[in-house]
């Protein structure tokens, strides 16, 4: 019984591999191999296997499962075949040849075989004919580099840039490795130059990229505390193009630890994980010590934020950031905790303390029980009890800065931390102080604990009193601005809710007032007129203050000029602030009856403001696009910084989603580059984020010329976000507008069809073409019309079992004139491409005939052409069809259609006659016609 089901198994599989089902071919392979084959059905398995893999470019895997087949039997020609064929786009030339080899000495005659051998041997002349060019090349550049007379001549930035190019082929930076590369690397480092020690770090990036081997060999000679101190430095360009490299080790140390070990490569190395933890604890010694520049330790934290934590929680693994915790926890909160330009402080920038908060939410969200947590937050209250108690007021300040910092971040740790012994007492009490730095440090603690709903209550009651004092009663700006915020966010408390009034009437539009004035003001820093935006960001759940805002040309100005500058910690508050004004979070109107019942059982029923009605909404956009939001989103998006995180992102993407909603203003947002910012936002981030970004890709590609929305390669870009949108668990509106685009996209190019179907689009868009709304199913069969000018979907339609004719036949007789002329179109052309489709079509349907009558009689000229191209297809693929049709009313109607006025109907009617003519099925009458 095993046996025949092994082989039944097989068979599917192999039936399911020609229909082009890859992966359900995989899976059928899978379990004939489960039910325990016979080594030489094993072999024969493994060996479909691999063919599944090199389909859907899997090389590493194809490469596995043909080796176990040539375990099972050595003389397997074509899976010795497909492991060269593996092993030829996975690079390995030297391996692909030896396997060619064998399987030309076993079937000397084959052709295909010995061409191969061929290509291969050509492939492989090539690249040792280009490395022997190089050997030369490489030692000239490293000469001139080196060359102290050469010192800034145009001669020297050439070779410096050629030494980069050539490090970017993988040949190119193997033979700089081979040729003493990196030690030559290092003296360019040692120079102190920094244009060849961004020469040098460029080129290393290249030499490390994807190859572990590379990577540990680089740190050992270069010293992995040297590479991580070059961050550092004080010149931003070096700064950044070390953490570039960094990062780049970092992936290939990685990707070795998750793949292990394989062949020659993995032989040299003892331990990549040791060799990572190495690098990360280089990395928390630096953000701790005198004398690295601020943006250095920017780059340390950025780096730590982007290796640290799982890209996944379906990941089980957590060590790294475990690790991370108990050896650098400290150091985070010591950056965390530090006063920018204070005296016998560290150097930090204004974006040092939120990628501390960042890295620490990071750190905490990968944790994955209680008692993980429990010593996340034992070790911070630690911390801050050890500065908070015995190091007098400058401790203080320490302690509650460092509170903030978990505010922004962690904010659970950050509310434990609020109730140790005598910090919130201290925070009241320091709001009063003499001192400016010492009130600053207070009132941010205030304000970040005031946006937390356990401290809330208690800021309500004693705060709001003590930030209204300070507002009316300081001289200084950077007080009164920071205590206004404090008040908007109380004021805010209600959000959207227009019945949940904090303050009395005017007294938010009056605060709103005072922060746009700020904005506005240049005399006033960056960092000061951030938390105007802050302010705004809270305030702007209120309508009227919405509607304020966005007349407010020089407000808005400000806001974006703002959103392009070096203070990145404002990206949140600027986006916080746009979607309010777009209102894109997301609303359900209530139900009527549930909202009855509420009023009746006394309980509070949130009310929409007036001005957030539909058509005002609208106006606001319109106010924005004028004022130029999308190039100020577009930067935004650009913005290298661990402060833009998912949630901003997700916040960017339902303001662009806002702003293409309606299609007048999309020409706007497409020539202000919002298509281009889109692509980004639809790719990473959170799910809601990705989704919103793709449905607003899904909105451009409609209405514009994807061509031009999407220049180059960009607009194969956009197929993987549109596809997404497909899945189920996505809205009715979405998978439309997504089918719609895709639509748009199979027209353009075969090698866009190509990209659609690589991206398993086909079997969801065949989903939706049984769709009960009306509107999806029709955009779906569109899509397919579309794509059904690729070979692959031809293939589909043709193989035996199926019924995808049959569905274009029976939409062709139906009532709906869209979706009738969508599959009229599709069978068109499927006939016209693929002959031996016509004789199935009278097998598909009994009513087959009675729909291509009702095509060639339908009063819609392009329907009747359709009608008329099928029918031509069908005389023209045999005599036998032929006369079918010319026994029935079709020849009737095509005699009248032929003598219509001359139209492309008449010239394919004419051209059915003709042919049955041919065929010797009717006669030409008296006039030869």
């Amino acid at each position: 019984m095993t046996a025949s089901s092994v082989e039944q198994l097989r068979k599917e599989g192999n039936e399911l591999f020609k229909c082009g089902d890859y992966q359900g071919a995989l899976t059928a392979y899978t379990q004939a191999l489960d039910l325990g084959a016979t080594p030489q059905d094993q072999a024969i398995l493994h060996r479909n296997r691999a063919a599944c893999h090199l389909k859907l470019e899997d090389y590493d895997k194809a490469e596995t499962e043909a080796s176990k087949a040539i375990e099972k039997d050595g003389g397997d020609v074509k899976a010795l075949y497909r492991r060269s064929q593996a092993l030829e786009k996975l690079g390995r030339l030297d391996q692909a040849l030896l396997d060619l080899q064998r399987c030309v000495s076993l079937e000397p005659k084959n052709k295909v075989f010995q061409e191969a051998l061929r290509n291969i041997g050509g492939q492989i002349q090539e690249k040792v004919r280009y490395m022997s060019s190089t050997d030369a090349k490489v030692e000239q550049m490293f000469q001139i580099l080196l060359d102290p007379q050469e010192k800034g001549t145009e001669k020297k930035q050439k070779a410096s840039q050629n030494l980069v190019v050539l490090a970017r082929e993988d040949a190119g930076a193997e033979k700089i490795f081979r040729s003493n590369g990196v030690q030559l690397l290092q003296r360019l480092l040692d120079t102190g130059e920094s244009d060849l020690m961004l020469a040098a770090l460029r080129t290393l990036v290249g030499i490390c990229s994807e190859h572990q081997s590379r990577t540990v060999a680089t740190l050992s000679v270069l010293g992995t505390r040297r590479v991580v101190s070059i961050l550092g430095v004080e010149n931003q360009a070096v700064s950044l193009a070390a953490c570039h490299l960094l990062h780049v080790m970092f992936d290939a140390l990685k990707e070795g630890v998750k793949k292990g070990f394989r062949g020659k490569e993995g032989a040299i190395i003892v331990d990549p994980a040791r060799e990572l933890k190495v690098l990360i604890s280089n990395l928390l010694e630096l953000l701790t010590e005198v004398g690295v520049s601020g943006q250095g330790r920017d780059n340390a934290l950025t780096l730590l934020i982007k290796v640290v934590p799982r890209k996944s929680p379906k990941d089980p693994n957590n060590s790294l950031a475990l690790w991370v915790i108990d050896q650098g926890l400290k150091k985070i909160l010591e950056v965390g905790g530090s006063v920018q330009d204070a005296p016998g402080e560290l150097t930090v920038t204004a974006n040092s303390r939120m990628s501390a908060s960042i890295l620490l939410s990071k750190l905490f969200d990968d944790l994955k029980c209680d008692a993980e947590r429990e010593n996340f937050h034992r070790l911070c209250e630690n911390y801050i009890k050890s500065w908070f108690e015995g190091h007098g007021l400058a401790g203080k300040l320490r302690a509650i800065q460092t509170v903030s910092c978990l505010l922004q971040g962690p904010c659970d740790a950050g509310n434990r931390a609020l109730e140790l012994s005598g910090v919130m007492e201290s925070v009241i009490a320091l709001c009063a102080s003499e001192q400016e730095e010492e009130q600053l440090v207070a009132v941010e603690a205030l304000i970040h604990a005031a946006g937390k709903a356990k401290r809330a209550s208690f800021i309500t009651a004693n705060g709001v009193s003590l930030l209204k004092d300070l507002y009316k009663r300081s001289e200084k700006d950077s007080i009164r601005i920071r205590a206004l915020v404090g008040l908007c966010k109380l004021g805010s408390a209600g959000g959207t809710d227009f019945s949940m009034k904090q303050f009395a009437e005017g007294s938010t539009l009056k605060l709103a007032k005072q922060c746009r004035k700020w904005l506005c003001n240049d005399q006033i820093d960056a960092g000061t007129r951030r938390w105007a935006v802050e302010g705004l960001a809270y305030l702007t759940f209120d309508a009227d203050v919405k509607e304020e805002f966005v007349e407010d040309e020089a407000a808005l100005k400000a806001l974006f000029q703002l959103s392009r500058s070096e203070e990145r910690s404002v990206l949140f508050a600027v986006a916080s602030a746009l979607v309010n004004c777009t209102n894109s979070y997301d609303y359900e109107e209530p139900d009527p009856k549930m909202v009855e019942l509420a009023k009746y059982a006394k309980q509070h029923v949130p009310e929409q403001h007036p001005k957030d009605k539909p058509s005002f909404v609208r106006a606001r956009v319109k106010k924005l696009l004028a004022a130029g939001v999308v190039s100020a989103l577009a930067c935004m998006v650009k913005t290298e910084s661990p402060v833009l995180t998912s949630s901003c992102r997700e916040l960017l993407s339902r303001v662009f989603l806002a702003l293409v909603e309606e299609a007048e203003d999309r020409g706007t947002v497409v020539a202000q580059g919002g298509g281009k910012a889109l692509l980004p936002l639809a790719l990473e981030g959170t799910d809601v984020g990705q989704t919103k970004a793709a449905q607003a890709l899904a909105k451009l590609t409609i209405t514009s010329n994807p061509e031009m929305t999407f220049p180059g390669e960009r607009v194969y870009e956009v197929v993987r976000p549109l596809v997404s949108l497909l899945h189920l668990h996505c809205s009715g509106l979405q998978n439309f507008e997504a089918l719609m685009a895709l639509t748009n996209l199979a027209g353009i190019s075969e090698r866009l069809r190509q990209k659609i179907l690589k991206e398993k689009a086909v079997p969801m868009i065949e989903g939706y073409m049984f769709e009960e709304h009306e509107m999806i199913r029709r955009a779906a069969t569109e899509c397919m019309c579309n794509l059904a000018m690729s070979k692959e979907v031809q293939d589909l339609f043709e193989a035996e079992g199926n019924d995808r004719l049959k569905l274009l036949v029976l939409y062709s007789g139906e009532d709906d004139e869209l979706l009738q002329r969508a599959a009229a179109g599709g069978l068109a052309m499927l006939t016209s491409m693929r002959p031996s489709l016509c004789s199935r079509i009278p097998q598909v349907t009994t009513h087959w005939l009675e729909i291509l009558q009702a095509l060639l009689l339908n009063p819609n000229q392009e329907l009747q052409h359709r009608g008329a191209v099928v029918v031509l297809n069908m005389v023209e693929a045999s005599r036998e069809i032929a006369s079918t049709l010319m026994e029935s009313e079709v020849l009737e109607i095509l005699s009248v259609l032929a003598k219509g006025k001359e139209s492309p109907v008449t010239r394919v009617a004419a051209a059915c006659l003709g042919k049955a003519v041919d065929y010797g099925l009717i006669k030409p009458n008296q006039d030869g016609e």
